[in-house]
This record gives structure tokens, C-alpha cells and sequence, in this order.
């Protein structure tokens, strides 16, 4: 590819992708979503939703025209008809959930983060190899035809040899969101600092140090964080994520050739620049959307996986999943933060000072 060129996206239609028979697992706001999203855009089937209130199912399912509705996760699991199960319990379920699915041979999908730690993130990809299925971690942003631009333009080194990345993530959530409860590993770092920390990690790899500082909330939780992490080659990170307010969103990748800058939010469909020393400027355009516009190429990519016997995505790998929990644990180990049913923060430490 020319440096002064752009290339284009790889990423097949989603409705092109061959279907599985998905059951969810965990009827909340980021289902309604994904079943948006993948209804509208892809001939994936819903088939069935799970939920430990049978009514709470129902009325999912009523609402997308789901035909079946499970009140326990165990039914959802033992389903021979369901290929597939999409977790996206809260946080603190997603190992335990995505445990089940696997020990009953299922496919899983699991939202993010994958789990809470690196451990239980482990485990699921051990628990996936011995059954020999697929599994994920709903990164969704990776799937987005963007980002396999910029995967391109990173592994044709267009931006040169890659110094900084910055990325930020700000929201602003009212007092009685599940953000604000402790017991639901609530703060900021598992659900918008997944993002940047994810795209620091799949561009630089693990941090060789990391420096962490935070700021408590009244309800309990972290607040905010940020964290300046050096890699081997001698790069840098910076990564900022809160629940005080919304920011921009931004994410920039600066090389010794060319400087790269996502719109914001980075981690939604939308375009992004590159720019070079001399002030050439060359401009990736896509339509910019949230969740609607967006979840249906992780569903899609998922089940040509799946199709094709792969038992990991490659936009996604549980490798790459794995690492970013290593890094937020560490995080984690120098501000003190422990989510419930740890002792302690489990595991080796990464990238300790």
C-alpha cells in the first residue's frame, strides 16, 4: 500500500455471514442492543433468551420476537438447539456464566471485559481448548470496519515506528447506575477502560511499567484513573477513564513517520485521519453510529468463525483479551481496588514498577 494511501475495509457483509442459532444470556441494556443490531442487519436467529427471573425473559423475548424464554441459565445451556450463547450478565457473571456454556459444549460469546481478572480469564480460554469450541470477548469496536483499516495501515507500518498512544474515556452516569455499586465491580476501568486500555494493549502489546494513580467516589468505587505505562521498545502510553462526565472519547497513535487520530468516541463506528510532518493529511470516512450501527460485525465475524471451525476470533484473540486484564489488574494492585469474591487481587502482578 502506498503511504499516502488509504486501504479499504476486508470486512464482509454481515448479512453474507453464514447463521447460528444464538441464545442470550442476560437480558439487559447491552442485549436489547446486540438483538437490535443483529435483527436489523444480519440473519443471525435470536433463539432463545435466559434470564434467573423467567418474567424478565418473557418480556424480552416478547419484545424481539424471540421464541423461547428461559428462566434459569442452566435450561438456556442445555438447549441442543441454541449453537451459540451471548454473555452479557454484569460483570461479576461473566466467568461463572461463561463456565456453564462451555462445560455444556456450547460456543460463547462473552461481553466485556471477559471476565474481572486475568485468572478467571485464563480459565476460559483453558475451559474453552479442553472442549474444543469457540470463544470471544465482545470487543466490539474491533470488529468495526475501521479498525481493520487501521490493523492495515499498523501492520503495513504506514505510521512508522509507533512512540505514543493516548486514549481517554469519560461518561457521565446517573447515581443509581450499576456503575456505582461495588458489589457489581462498579467503577470506571472495566467498563470504559476497557476501551482504551484494549487499544493500547493491541497496538503496543504488555507494558514492561506502569505508574496508576485514582480518585475514590462517594459511593465507594474508583472514580477515576489514569495510568502511564513504557513499553519494551521504549514507548509510551497514557490512559484516563471516569464516571464525572462525558469527554471526547479520543484515541491517537503517533509514529515516527505519521500521526494517526481517531474521531471520537474511537471506540464506535466513525472515521479517523492520518496525519504526515508535511502536512499531508489523508482522511478514512465511515458513517459515524453507536451500538445499532455497529454490534452486527462481531455477530457476523463470530459465526464465519464458527462456520470455518476456528475456535478464536482473530480481531479478538483470548490471548489479546487475557493481556488487558493483566494490565487492569495491575492497575488494580496499585490503587488498592478489589471486586467482590477476591481475596485479594489474584495472580502475578503485570508490569510492576
Amino acid at each position: 500500500m502506498s503511504v499516502r494511501n488509504l486501504p479499504a475495509s476486508a470486512v464482509p457483509a454481515s448479512r453474507d455471514a453464514p447463521v447460528l442459532r444464538w441464545g442470550i444470556m442476560g437480558p439487559g441494556w447491552i442485549a436489547e442492543r446486540f438483538t437490535e443490531s443483529v435483527q436489523a442487519h444480519t440473519d443471525q436467529v435470536i433463539a432463545a433468551v435466559a434470564s434467573r427471573s423467567l418474567s424478565r425473559a418473557k418480556a424480552f423475548a416478547e419484545s424481539f420476537g424471540i421464541p423461547t424464554a428461559y428462566g434459569s441459565y442452566e435450561e438456556l445451556t442445555a438447549d441442543p438447539g441454541i449453537d451459540i450463547v451471548y454473555v452479557c450478565t454484569p460483570h461479576t457473571g461473566h466467568h461463572q456464566a461463561a463456565v456453564l456454556a462451555l462445560d455444556a459444549g456450547k460456543h460463547v460469546l462473552i461481553e466485556k471485559p471477559i471476565a474481572l481478572n486475568a485468572v478467571q480469564a485464563r480459565d476460559i480460554a483453558a475451559r474453552a481448548e479442553e472442549a474444543g469450541v469457540f470463544a470471544a470477548e465482545a470487543m466490539w469496536s474491533f470488529f468495526l470496519p475501521k479498525f481493520d483499516v487501521i490493523r492495515q495501515v499498523l501492520d503495513a507500518g504506514t505510521l512508522g515506528a509507533i512512540t505514543t498512544v493516548v486514549a481517554e474515556y469519560g461518561e457521565y452516569f446517573e447515581p443509581t447506575h450499576r456503575i456505582f455499586d461495588r458489589e457489581l465491580a462498579g467503577g470506571p476501568l472495566l467498563d470504559l477502560g476497557t476501551y482504551p486500555l484494549a487499544l493500547v494493549t493491541e497496538v503496543l502489546g504488555r507494558p514492561e511499567r506502569l505508574y496508576a494513580i485514582g480518585q475514590p467516589h462517594p459511593s465507594g468505587v474508583n472514580a477515576q484513573l489514569s495510568a502511564v505505562m513504557q513499553f519494551a521498545s521504549g514507548a509510551q502510553a497514557v490512559v484516563n477513564t471516569h464516571v464525572h462526565n462525558f469527554t471526547p472519547t479520543g484515541a491517537t497513535i503517533v509514529g515516527s513517520d505519521a500521526t494517526l487520530t481517531i474521531d471520537g468516541p474511537f471506540n464506535m463506528p466513525g472515521g479517523f485521519d492520518i496525519r504526515y510532518p508535511d502536512g499531508t493529511r489523508v482522511r478514512y470516512e465511515e458513517a459515524d453510529g453507536a451500538h445499532f450501527e455497529g454490534l452486527h460485525y462481531e455477530a457476523a465475524a463470530v459465526a464465519r468463525a464458527v462456520a470455518a471451525g476456528r475456535t478464536q476470533a482473530s480481531q479478538r484473540t483470548l490471548a489479546a483479551s487475557i493481556r488487558t486484564l493483566e494490565v487492569a489488574d495491575e492497575i488494580r494492585r496499585q490503587l488498592g481496588v478489589v471486586f467482590p469474591g477476591e481475596a485479594a487481587l489474584p495472580g502475578e502482578a503485570a508490569a510492576r514498577p
